[in-house]
Order: structure tokens, then sequence, then C-alpha cells
């Protein structure tokens, strides 16, 4: 049990000792001390004061007496100011916090809790290759699913794959009239990179098409409609519904060539799924639940046979779930899917990372879901993130302004590189061990910046910055935790001997404030990771971990460990230095980042 949950409990049982009240621990807010105020952590007062008829000040003195001569082994001092109750640790506590878990290798992580959560992410089209969005939504997907797994829950990570659809058609139309039977294979190019390239020129040869229509005296709209580029995408969209052979081969080929290259992106960025889904597979699904919703009057019909639900009266508009002529949307095609990943998952909960263009969509798809009573309707959730931009502005795949995963992992490690070169401390690398060291510093610099930011938050990012080696970086926990690897290896014969308990620190030499300041935000790691978890919001970690790192630098500038005071002195710092190490090295794999040993 954490330091704050058992402050929580103790000062519950002290106002219902004193005052004869029952207090439940979740009413009781604990924050940790104001660094001007002494003590550790504080009690507030104030939503106590009317219920027990006490001014804070009388209130706080009356606690804190109790408090401190009942709890000798967690409390040492108390203080009150005005309605603050600020209460000090007792350095055993400490002592015991760090002896416990210096060489625990599972600190912060949670028992399991035999709750499953599905977690879907990606959700790429075979139009094109991942970009940069598609990083965000991949390196939230695959965090939040980690941080959960952290806290017990059974996860299964999905993805669904957008390879149908009008979209699809125009690179399929594009490669036809332009491609000469060219191929990744014959072109060196990546297969994403091969077929994204048709759709960029489908829509350069529609705008052309466009323009001479208009030219021709053709009103804008009429132009559009009547573009014989976008005609032929759309009457191979008929022939792709109808399963005609020679398209259903060149979409199974143009889609063989792009999963190659999705598969390349995800294993160099460290995505991975439990099960992937396919819309050409999942399209028709839900049109069984329409009739099931129609004969609840969940749906109705109108007039022209198309099937609606109202939902008006949830603060919602009315939203078509089947057209008239009796195909479904993508609505339709999402219910069904819900249902089917229930049916074989059983989760508790369903997490969808998706864009916040989405918001509307989710609420509606829970709301459906809900009225049709499907079991996995209240355990549905839209983890909604902003979008990312780069300092010149926003990216349109169809004009070819996307900055690709591809490229920008590439110019990561590059950077990484020159940055790591530039400070001059791997002359002894061997060539694989630069190799690997540039990418864990490039990939994880990528990482961090885009998941230090709470998820809600459209975002800029900035390539260069997110690998400065001083800020609030990947870089910085990574240095970080390979200087601590270098005082453990340095001090290699005190370590190999880690079967070491701090037995006490005397009265002549309490904790020293930093030697405190660590510990106590070391202890803060499982609580962390549960906020994290119950927010969906990775930036806890990220922020978590890069005070850990900054609060251990202040640590060993000022105190040393081989020449510390005593010997008990040099085992403590041993401990917090070795916990440290751990917490960042856990901390960074729930965001998916590599820690080096040295760097």
């Amino acid at each position: 049990m954490s330091v704050v949950a058992q402050i929580k409990q103790v000062t519950a049982k002290a106002i219902t000792a004193l005052y004869a009240i029952d207090i439940d621990d979740a009413a009781i807010l604990v924050n940790t001390t104001k660094p001007e105020f002494e003590g550790d952590y504080t009690v507030v007062l104030f939503a106590f004061v009317k219920q027990l008829k006490k001014s804070p000040d009388a209130l706080g003195q009356e606690l804190g007496d109790y408090l401190v001569a009942n709890n000798p082994t967690l409390l040492t001092a108390y203080n009150v100011i005005k309605g603050f109750l600020n209460l000090s640790i007792t350095d055993s506590y400490w002592l015991n916090f760090t002896n416990t878990n210096f060489n625990n290798e599972h600190f912060g992580k949670a028992a399991p809790n035999s709750k499953r959560v599905m977690v879907e992410y990606s959700s790429p089209n075979t139009n094109k290759p991942l970009h940069l969005g598609h990083l965000r939504n991949n390196f939230l997907g695959w965090s939040i699913a980690e941080i959960l797994k952290a806290n017990g829950y059974d996860i299964v990570k999905t993805c669904i794959v957008n390879d149908r659809g009008i979209h699809i058609c125009k690179s399929m139309i594009a490669w036809q009239l332009f491609a000469n039977g060219a191929t990744p294979e014959s072109t060196g190019m990546k297969g994403d990179h091969f077929v994204g390239d048709y759709y960029v020129k489908f829509n350069d040869a529609y705008k052309l098409e466009i323009e001479q229509l208009i030219a021709s005296g053709v009103t804008k709209d009429q132009a559009e409609k009547d573009a014989p580029i976008m005609k032929a995408a759309q009457q191979m969209l008929i022939d792709w519904e109808a399963g005609k052979p020679d398209v259903m081969q060149l979409w199974q080929t143009m889609n063989t060539w792009v999963y190659a290259g999705f598969n390349t992106t995800y294993n160099s960025i460290g995505s991975d799924f439990d099960k992937t889904y396919y819309e050409s597979n999942t399209y028709l699904l839900g049109k069984d639940l329409v009739e099931q919703g129609l004969e609840k009057q969940v749906f109705f019909q109108k007039e022209d046979s198309s099937v609606w639900i109202d939902l008006t009266a949830d603060g919602l508009d009315e939203k078509i779930v089947r057209r008239k002529d009796g195909t479904s949307v993508y609505i339709t095609q999402d219910i069904g899917l819900a249902e089917q990943k229930q049916k074989e998952f059983n989760a508790d909960q369903s997490i969808y990372v998706v864009g916040d263009e989405q918001n509307y969509h989710f609420k509606v798809l829970k709301l459906i879901c809900q009225k049709l009573g499907l079991p996995s309707a209240d355990g549905i959730f839209h983890l909604s993130y902003g979008m990312v931009e780069l300092p010149t502005g926003k990216m349109k795949s169809r004009e070819g302004t996307v900055v690709d995963a591809d490229d920008l992992v590439a110019e990561m490690i590059n950077i990484s590189q020159q940055k790591t070169e530039e400070l001059g401390k791997v002359k002894d690398f061997s060539n694989d061990e630069l190799l690997s060291l540039y990418n864990t510093i490039g990939l994880g610099a990528l990482k961090f910046f885009l998941l230090r930011v709470d998820p809600k938050k459209k975002m800029v990012f900035n390539p260069e910055e997110s690998i400065d080696f001083h800020g609030f970086t990947g870089p910085f926990i990574q240095y970080t935790h390979a200087r601590i690897k270098s005082i453990l290896r340095k001090m290699e014969q005190e370590v190999s001997s880690f079967k070491f308990q701090v037995s006490s620190i005397d009265s002549d030499s309490p904790l020293l404030p930093l030697e405190k300041s660590l510990a106590i935000t070391l202890e803060l790691f499982p609580t962390v990771i549960g906020e994290a978890a119950t927010e969906h919001d990775p930036s806890k970690v990220a922020i978590y971990i890069f005070n850990v790192a900054k609060t251990f630098n202040s640590f060993y500038t000022e105190h040393s460990i081989a020449n510390a005071e005593s010997e008990e002195k040099k085992l403590l710092r041993l401990q917090l230095s070795q916990l440290s190490a751990q917490v960042l090295k856990t901390g960074m794999q729930l965001l998916g980042i590599g820690v080096p040993e040295r760097m």
C-alpha cells in the first residue's frame, strides 16, 4: 500500500476514533507538501470542518496529535497551516520502502485482475503508407495497452484495415493507367509507398481532367462528376462489389504489396496486433442488427425505405443506419464488428484509438449499441486524440504532402547519430552497437515527444526539439538511465553483493532532503501507472519518469555514492540508484521505448 493510501487510511480511522464519524478513505484528499512548508504530505481539512464543527486549526491540531501518537512507524511530526495538515514521514518508512523494492523488477506493476480489455489502433488505409498521424495513433494504442497490462488487465490488441472503397479503387485505376506493369520489385520501392504514389497520381490526373472540362464550358460540380477517371474508379468499385475476377485479382495483388510495406513499418516502430480485421470481411456485418432494431422499435423506416435512429432526445440528431437501396453505412458495420469482437473475446472494455474528428461517430456508436442491448455497449470507449501538425502546418495525403512514417523514423535516427557524435562519448562502440544506439535514441525521441502530450491536445512535432539531450525528451531520460548504470558498474563489487539491507540511519545522519525527495518520487510509480490507465493517458507516465530523471540528477550532483559519509549511506544511495534505473526502464518500456545501458 502506498504512503498516500496509508495516510488516508489512518486519517479516516483517526476521525472515527476522535469524532465517532465514519469517513471513506477516498473522501480524504492528500497532496505532496509544497516546498515552502515543512512536511512530506498534506491532508486537506476543509471538507470536514463543517461536518465536525471544528475550526481548521483546531481540527488539524487534534488530528495531528492523534496521528503522530498512534502511527509511530509512519509519522514523525506535523504542523498546521491555514487548514492544511502537513505530515512528516519517518525515515524508517523510506528505508523499508527502498529495502523492499530496490531489486524488484516488477515494482509498479499490479497483479492480474481477471478483466479483459481490447485496444483497437492503427486503422490504416491500403491506398497509402503510414504517416505522422498514424505514428501518434500507433504509439498511443500500443502504450495504453501496455499500461493497462501493467495494471493487471488481460489485453487484446486489434487493428481494422480499411481495404475497400472508392479510395482503394483510385489507386487501382491509376496503376492500370500509368504503371505500365511496374511493381514494387521492379522499381525497388516499398509496397505501401508504391501504391500510395498511384493514389497521388490519380488525384493529379483527376484535377487535370476537371480543369479541361471546365475549360470546355462545363460547371465545376458537373466536371467533378463527369471526369472520366472518377467514373472509372466508381465503376471499379461496382465491379469489386460484384466480385469481378480481374478486379478482385488486382485488388488482392496491390493489397499484398501494401501489407508487406506496412509490416516493415510496424516492425521498425515496434507495433503489433493480436488480431487484424479487414473491412472487406466486415462491411456486410450489422445488417441483421438493423432488422432486430426495427423489431425493437430502436430504428424506424422512412417512406423511401431507408432506416434511421432518432437520437435527438440524447442531444444528437437522426442517424441513418441503412440506405434506401439496402446497403450499409459505416456505423452499421461498426455495430456489427463490435458485436463480433465481443463474441470472440468477451472483453470488459473495448477502446478505440481514433482521432478527435470521429468524436461524434463514437458517441453515436455507443448509444446505438446500448439501445440495441448489445453486451459490448457499456464497455465502448473512444480514446480521442488531437491531430499532429508540423511547424509548416497540416498535411494532406491525396496531395502527397504528408510526412511519411518511414522517412520520419529514418530522419530521427539520422539526427540521433549527429547529436550522439557531437557528444563524442561512444568512440569505443562497435559499428553494430552504434547502429543499435542510434535507432534506440531516434525512435525513443520520436515516441516520447508524441506521447508526452495529453492525447486530447493537438500538437506540433519538431524533430530537432524532440532529440535534445537536456530537455523534456526521451534522450534525456535514456541518458540518465545510462548514467545510473555507469555508476552501478563502477561500484560493481558493492552491487554484486546486492543482498544488503540498510538496517538503519542513525540520528546523526538522517535522510537528507534530496535522498528523501528521490524516495518519495520513486514511491509514486504504482500510483502514476494506475492513474495513466484510469485516464487512458500515457503522458502521465512520460511526465513522471522525466521528473524521476530530474530528481535523480539533482540527488547525484549533490551527494556522492562512492565517497558517502558512511557505509549505510553508501548502501542507501546504491539502492536509490538501482531503483531509479529500474523505474526509468519500466516507465520507458510502457511507452514502447528502450533504454541503453551506456551511451
